[in-house]
């Protein structure tokens, strides 16, 4: 699929859920397409459990934008809690699609943050992570749901992609490895509008 305009994601997360490593490993899988990529942290008070964010912008162009993405494309949410703390939606073009990290559905949700259902999409990634890797660090999950939601890469091509990454990550943590990537197979296939 070619990209006729920036497409720009807005990560929200915790300190220590791996929103930043998700958004890394996500420019990394487009990088490897040939599209040009940004990935960059956004840090409010630097300790572990704060609300945080991270962005990617992605073009088939140069990207000459150096600012936090205002206006996100997409959103990924880590951390259910946040729904409550943070405003997820702020900037979010109608057309957006939002992800969120959730056991409820995308009706209960869409209310709860006053956004167009058609528009939401749910995984329990906590519940996939805790099953894969024995931890509730949810941020490869929802790459696997943004890959899907997003419909612009092949799942085959990201796992391989990925796996490359994790083995550098992982080197003497290989079950790891395996965890992560069924957790991106997973999410890829049960996230749900």
């Amino acid at each position: 699929m070619e990209l006729l305009k920036v497409i720009e994601i807005r990560w929200h997360g915790r300190g220590g859920q791996g929103a930043k490593t998700a958004s890394l490993f996500f420019a990394e899988i487009m990088l490897a397409t040939g599209k040009y990529i940004q990935a960059f942290p956004e840090y409010g008070p630097e300790r572990m459990g704060a609300p945080m964010k991270s962005y990617n912008r992605l073009s088939e162009n140069p990207i000459t934008l150096h600012t936090n993405v205002i206006n996100p494309d997409y959103v990924v949410v880590l951390d259910p809690t946040l729904i409550e703390v943070v405003n997820l939606t702020n900037g979010l073009n109608k057309t957006g699609k939002i992800i969120i990290n959730t056991s409820f559905d995308s009706e209960y949700i869409a209310k709860k943050i006053n956004f167009n259902k058609k528009h939401v999409y749910v995984i329990d990634a906590s519940k996939i992570a805790i099953k894969n890797i024995g931890k509730n660090i949810p941020n490869t999950t929802m790459l696997g749901a943004l890959i899907k939601v997003m419909n612009i890469l092949d799942i085959n091509e990201a796992l391989n992609n990925i796996e490359t990454k994790l083995n550098i990550k992982f080197r003497t943590k290989t079950h790891l490895i395996s965890g992560n990537l069924d957790s991106i197979k997973q999410a890829f296939y049960e996230v749900k509008n």
